[in-house]
């Protein structure tokens, strides 16, 4: 079973939605900022993603601009990256879907398509 983690208010997971059920594709969701992630869920999604951790920030976001991530994330560890994201759901780049072994962050209707 697929988990789709998404921001309902967020146009883009509601594409992404959109596109999984479209395919017929089964899934769970989870509200990034009602159920955000600890830092033991972000660490282990992090290690399985292989992407870089800052592809995990939603650096178009309010919170991130307000805080001022973009010349302090380079100064931090990615233990303290980690930490910050699991601090507010709303830092964290989405939608993310989560296939056993396999993450995909954001949306790209060529790789949900490769589901």
């Amino acid at each position: 079973m697929k988990t789709f983690i998404l921001y309902p208010k967020c146009s883009t997971c509601i594409k992404a939605r959109k596109h999984l059920e479209e395919k017929g594709i089964d899934f769970t969701q989870r509200h990034i900022v009602e159920e955000a992630f600890n830092f033991d869920e972000l660490l282990e999604i992090y290690k399985m993603s292989g992407y870089p951790l800052k592809k995990f920030f939603n650096t178009s976001g309010i919170k991130y601009r307000e805080l001022g991530l973009k010349d302090k994330l380079p100064l931090m560890s990615e233990e303290e990256q980690l930490h910050l994201l699991a601090s507010d759901g709303m830092l964290v780049k989405r939608p993310i879907l989560i296939d056993g072994s396999s993450i995909l962050i954001g949306y790209k209707k060529e790789e949900y398509n490769n589901l």
